[in-house]
């Protein structure tokens, strides 16, 4: 299931006197971020005059916020943006998209339960799937994903021994 608005991060502070405000990333790549040039921010569409990359942090220039105190009474709102203005590559997702799918060895067909959450590593990130047990799943393609299918909203993957967090 595609959700129409996907959440990217939160205002949280203003950067400067001129206006800058300081978006934080959720799971976010912060250069990822500054390709959109309109964000939503209470659901409420912002287009956005400028941004760039500060640390780890996306400082971005907003119309009608010119200085600090404007700024400032942004801190704390939620930015997302639309799914469809956002181009991912062949094969990835947002974390939003897979929660909720269903999980299903490809040999056998069984159903292992729902993906609950995505774990994000340094390596890469695990699905952390619930049903009967509990598994955690390496997100890596052609070893243990073997396909996501969106339209019948399941993810088939390799199963292997050790998968699920009550085996050795």
């Amino acid at each position: 299931m595609r959700p129409e608005y996907i959440p990217v991060g939160q205002i949280v502070n203003a950067h400067g006197i001129r206006g800058e405000v300081k978006l934080n990333p959720m799971g976010f790549d912060p250069e990822f971020l500054t390709e959109f040039s309109t964000i939503y921010i209470d659901g409420a569409a912002v287009k956005v005059k400028s941004s760039r990359v500060h640390k780890s942090t996306v400082l971005m220039t907003l119309p009608g916020v010119e200085d600090m105190d404007a700024a400032l009474a942004l801190k704390g709102k939620k930015v997302s943006i639309r799914r469809e203005d956002a181009a991912l590559p062949e094969g990835e997702y947002f974390d939003l998209e897979l929660e909720g799918l269903r999980v299903a060895d490809v040999d056998s067909g069984r159903e292992l339960g729902k993906i609950t959450r995505v774990l994000h590593y340094p390596a890469h990130k695990v699905y952390e799937v619930k049903g009967e047990k509990e598994y955690l799943i390496p997100a890596v393609p052609g070893v243990f994903i073997h396909a996501v299918d969106m339209e019948a909203e399941v993810v088939y993957i390799h199963m292997m021994k050790g998968l699920a967090n009550d085996e050795n």
